[in-house]
């Protein structure tokens, strides 16, 4: 059995001061308006045609997490996903535009407000308001696949030098990189692969976000303590631990849950453990983590990866309250095991 010792703990731990990121990760990377966006790979491969690219934890989860940090008027270039693409915000407001050219609709998001779009369907992104904002991304599965950008971008692309090998490699020609022999390019889609990729009718969409003041704490949850709430968030069926579906079920498969924990100052969930991955994303406040061999506190923007099966405890130790967003690994999670019950069923 591992020990978890403050040290494993702490590798475990990627702080958003420590996040390393890539301008150049995508082929989009020069496209006007795109040349200042950051991808980070938190957890997991992730989707980045660059093998620059760091990877903070690289084991697998069931599920990957990511990032991307924007300046005002910046860009993410319409492209479509294998898997679940779920965003939180934690800061910025942002449009979300979907279609291959922009043109079938878009969604408006802001701090603390999530969004999953469906898959297969092309989407993109762009920070509207000024200053950097950043987004907190949960894509699905182990290999979440490549990403499958919309024709302009390819034309874009081919604009600036920049090459996209099938297999997912960037090849950046400006850099003297040269194309390996015998290699094959990745081509734009297809007409039928865009009629297939269409977007759903905006009252399908409006099912994929949820804004911040709209998601609800769930007094069922076994974590609602005194001064503790937990609110589903992105919950595809109903769950061992007592959430029904929704707000964000999903007509598309998920593999995870996402949840909405808010700690009030001072207040306390005991020492459990979860069967499932766990993911800890802190929106706002101070958030600490205790366990038997040590204690770690999480800031706004840090994120840390919570061992299955490991007895852990939660504690708001600032004057102001504490929110933190919880990814849990499957679609049904189980009840947790309460310490304190384990101890006394002994």
């Amino acid at each position: 059995m591992t020990e978890w010792t403050q040290d494993a703990m702490t590798r475990r731990l990627v702080r958003y001061a420590d996040l390393q990121g890539l301008r150049n990760a995508f082929i989009d990377t020069r496209t006007p308006g795109s040349d200042q966006k950051e991808n980070f790979t938190i957890i997991g491969p992730g989707v980045s045609e660059n093998p620059a690219q760091v990877v903070h934890i690289a084991e697998p989860h069931g599920f990957n997490v990511g990032a991307a940090r924007q300046p005002g008027g910046c860009v993410n270039s319409q492209h479509s996903h294998q898997t679940a693409e779920v965003f939180v915000v934690h800061s910025g407001r942002w449009r979300l535009q979907f279609g291959p050219d922009k043109d079938e609709g878009w969604l408006d998001v802001g701090p603390g407000d999530v969004a999953s779009v469906p898959t297969q369907m092309f989407r993109g992104f762009a920070k509207l308001d000024e200053g950097t904002g950043f987004l907190f991304v949960v894509l699905g599965g182990d290999d979440p696949g490549k990403v499958l950008w919309a024709p302009s971008v390819f034309r874009m692309a081919e604009r600036y030098g920049l090459k996209l090998l099938k297999g997912g490699k960037l090849v950046d020609t400006t850099l003297g990189e040269a194309l390996p022999a015998e290699a094959e390019l990745e081509q734009p889609p297809s007409a039928e692969t865009l009629a297939r990729l269409r977007t759903p009718p905006a009252e399908k969409l409006r099912q994929c976000c949820v804004a911040a003041d709209a998601i609800a704490a769930n007094p069922a949850s076994p974590l609602a303590f005194a001064g503790v709430e937990e609110a589903g968030v992105i919950v595809p069926q109903a769950t061992g631990d007592g959430f029904a579906p929704g707000p964000i079920a999903g007509w598309w498969p998920h593999g995870f849950n996402v949840r909405r924990l808010t700690l009030a100052s001072g207040a306390v969930v005991p020492s459990h453990a979860r069967a499932e991955r766990e993911v800890i994303f802190v929106q706002s406040g101070t958030l600490e983590i205790r366990w038997d061999g040590g204690a770690l506190t999480l800031g706004a923007g840090d994120t840390l990866s919570v061992p299955v099966g490991l007895y852990h405890g939660f504690r708001n130790t600032a004057s102001v309250p504490a929110q933190a967003f919880v990814v849990r690994g499957g679609d049904s999670p189980a009840m947790p095991v309460f310490a304190a019950r384990a101890a006394a069923a002994a």
